[in-house]
């Protein structure tokens, strides 16, 4: 399925409140929110057509999340469902998931682009390819180490994968209190050791397996993220099995 068809059932289907994207570029999934939505980019160079309640900040996301209110924008209501789709660059990947949670309801889903290449060229921090998904992939072991109450699944889109996190703690300071620390234990240079099994995509699940696990479903089933959390990792066992990838 290509990415932006998932990212069109998963709005149909998750209905969220508030949307958050990083990376608007021409806007072509900015425009599938239903809902009040904001997009940030320092270069956006929108094309699509824009319909729906949106606010567009051309600011970078470390400068937009530094602001004193960064929900100004929906009205204090959190982001239910964020779509990180940035720069390509680990560190800045993990800024925005760090903030992007933050900002969020424990009932949000967040959703990270590019997650997983198809060569190591691809995957290098100095772009020498036309299509390239950079470094981020590393957010996939740093998710399962750091942040163990968190279900995590790769979903195989087109072109270049994409990864879901359920089961959010806006409260959760884990990954910020250990920033410098992941930094330099999975900055590397190039080219990238990427794991066999994210070139492969041999962790990742059909889109529509996804689409129909009752995921999203899981994540209004209960107010706090413990107990979120908690249904979550139930249903994702009991519908995707134990070859999910679980943080």
């Amino acid at each position: 399925m290509y990415y932006i068809d998932f990212l069109t059932e998963v709005h149909h289907r998750h209905r969220p409140g508030a949307y958050l994207e990083i990376g608007v570029a021409s806007g072509k999934s900015l425009r599938l929110a239903e809902c009040r939505a904001v997009g940030i980019d320092p270069a956006f160079a929108i094309t699509a057509p824009l319909d729906n309640d949106v606010a567009v900040f051309r600011t970078t996301s470390d400068e937009y999340f530094n602001r004193p209110d960064p929900l100004q924008a929906t009205g204090g209501q959190p982001f239910e469902l964020s779509f990180i789709d940035g720069l390509h660059l680990f560190e800045f990947a993990l800024r925005d998931l760090i903030n992007a949670e933050r900002t969020s309801s424990p009932h949000g889903v967040i959703i990270i682009d590019d997650m997983f290449p198809r060569t190591v060229d691809e995957a290098a921090r100095v772009r020498h390819t036309d299509a390239w998904t950079g470094d981020v992939f590393w957010i996939i072991d740093v998710l399962a180490r750091y942040r163990p109450g968190l279900t995590v699944v790769g979903v195989d889109t087109q072109p270049t994968g994409l990864l879901l996190v359920f089961g959010l703690d806006p409260s959760d300071t884990t990954l910020a209190d250990h920033y410098d620390e992941i930094l330099a234990d999975y900055r590397r240079a190039d080219p990238q050791p990427v794991p066999d099994q994210v070139l492969q995509r041999s962790i990742v699940f059909p889109a529509d397996r996804l689409l129909e696990s009752e995921l999203f479903e899981a994540t209004r089933s209960a107010e706090t993220p413990a107990a979120i959390q908690a249904n979550l990792q139930r249903v994702a066992a009991a519908r995707l099995g134990a070859d999910f990838v679980t943080a």
